[in-house]
């Protein structure tokens, strides 16, 4: 039999890696140290619970998030089908009980004979056997210590500073130039030039905005080097000026004269299509930071693939850290899921824990695991994990800007979004079936005669 996997971390990407590997006949110890050590976020000691939103985000053919749920249905995702038989009306989104779904994953890991569910904390990473380290960014300070000295303490980040991302096709660049900040660098940047009139209007709109407020176990106070601009304009009038919208060293082809105030926009990847807002983090709501950023010129139709956050959170650098499969390069047997590998959200958690989790079973049977293909949801959000510029690397959700393009689609379809997108998913689905259909990543027959005789996962019955 198998080596025992030990698995640290009782949430989304810890239950559902224990799943994959159980499910594959690889005996699993999965270790949750509530209720031994509360945290300041869960109220229960189930597995799974969701201590924010009940929402999975869209449902809706189509969507990118729908997209990676798709691929994890198929790859026999348990907590994508948990959360199906928990769901409550939500619009277009997989809105789900937490209650009943907190209750379904714990029945179903306690039910699988090949887990053990350990109720105890994991302090310390044993480079000699296999592991999953999945403790999402609450992590004990043991274990962070531990993570740190493995990772080196500049590799280990305990706070996310992320900024707006727009999608190129929504900028009205009649507003907009090229150009870098002295000429160095060449047309790198996308620059928003505010007239005095439009600066004083932004700043007030920015000044009476409301913000997210901070949850319990959140640190209110902020770092230096990524303070929210919010933050930064009550410290006065000028002070974005001589900040993030500086205007120095930039000129505008159009006046020849340099800008009252400037928004810088960088390219996210090498197809320009779409841009950040350089150093915008923010802790506004939704709403207000599409309101209050649509009076940049240049943005007022602007489409928001992600909007700006700063919040507690726990990872690592990946992309300087991480083999392809998710373990470390200086510790092979030693691997990572979840917000800790630097992804935002349930679904990419829950995903990063599925691939952890099908890695690791090929691992304890010497066999290579080879990733989903680049043109899924699920293979561009481990592509981008491993291989994202390290200097720059910050969490991120599903995209569709994630996934490679269409290539070869007649140009009056190539301009049509909605086109490409279904192109996208359409490959996507084929390619991950023809990967799904590869002998090393299926489930393994040892678990046939249990799964006969299983009851439904969201049985309430099974938890006192």
């Amino acid at each position: 039999m198998e080596e025992q996997v030990l698995i640290a971390g009782g949430g989304l990407a810890g239950s559902e890696a224990a799943w994959q590997l159980a499910e594959r006949g690889v005996r699993v110890a999965l270790c949750e140290m509530r209720p031994r050590r509360a945290t300041p976020a869960h109220k229960t000691d189930r597995l799974a619970e969701l201590v924010c939103s009940n929402s999975l985000k869209s449902n809706a053919p189509g969507a990118a998030s729908w997209l990676l749920k798709e691929e994890m249905r198929r790859a026999g995702s348990l907590l994508l089908r948990v959360a199906d038989e928990c769901a409550v009306p939500g619009g277009t989104a997989l809105t789900v009980d937490r209650e009943r779904f907190a209750q379904g994953v714990t029945a179903a890991i306690e039910r699988h004979p090949l887990i053990e569910l350990r109720r105890e904390e994991v302090t310390e990473i044993d480079p000699g056997r296999l592991m999953l380290i999945a403790t999402g960014p609450l992590t004990s300070d043991g274990l962070a210590e531990s993570l740190q000295r493995l990772t080196g303490r500049e590799s280990l980040a305990f706070y996310d500073a992320i900024s707006p991302i727009v999608d190129a096709e929504t900028l009205n660049m009649e507003r907009i130039f090229r150009a870098s900040r002295y000429g160095k660098g060449g047309e790198d940047y996308l620059n928003c030039p505010l007239t005095e009139e439009e600066y004083r209007a932004f700043y007030e709109a920015l000044m009476s905005a409301e913000s997210v407020q901070a949850r319990e176990f959140e640190d209110a106070r902020y770092f230096e080097a990524c303070l929210p601009v919010e933050e930064l304009a009550r410290r006065g009038y000028d002070t974005l000026r001589f900040g993030p919208m500086r205007p120095v060293g930039i000129v505008d082809p159009r006046t020849g004269r340099r800008p009252y105030a400037v928004v810088q926009l960088r390219a996210e990847n090498l197809r320009y299509s779409s841009y950040n807002l350089v150093g915008f983090q923010n802790h506004l709501k939704f709403p207000e930071q599409k309101r209050i950023l649509r009076m940049i010129p240049g943005l007022e139709n602007a489409e928001f693939l992600r909007f700006g956050q700063i919040h507690r959170n726990t990872y690592i650098n990946a992309p300087s850290l991480l083999n392809p499969d998710l373990s470390f390069r200086e510790s092979p047997s030693t691997f990572i899921a979840g917000q800790l590998s630097g992804v935002e959200g349930y679904v990419e958690c829950i995903a990063t824990g599925l691939l952890a989790g099908m890695a690791l079973a090929c691992r304890a049977r010497r066999e290579t695991f080879i990733p989903p293909p680049r043109t899924t949801a699920l293979g561009s959000l481990v592509h981008y994990i491993t291989h994202a510029d390290p200097q720059n690397y910050q969490p991120a959700n599903i995209s569709f800007d994630l996934l490679p393009p269409i290539e070869g689609l007649p140009p009056q379809l190539a301009r049509d979004r909605r086109v490409r997108r279904e192109k996208q998913c359409e490959r996507a689905l084929e390619d991950l079936d023809a990967w799904l259909k590869a002998e090393a990543v299926q489930p393994s027959l040892a678990t046939l005669t249990f799964h006969s005789e299983r009851r439904k996962v969201s049985e309430p019955t099974a938890i006192s």
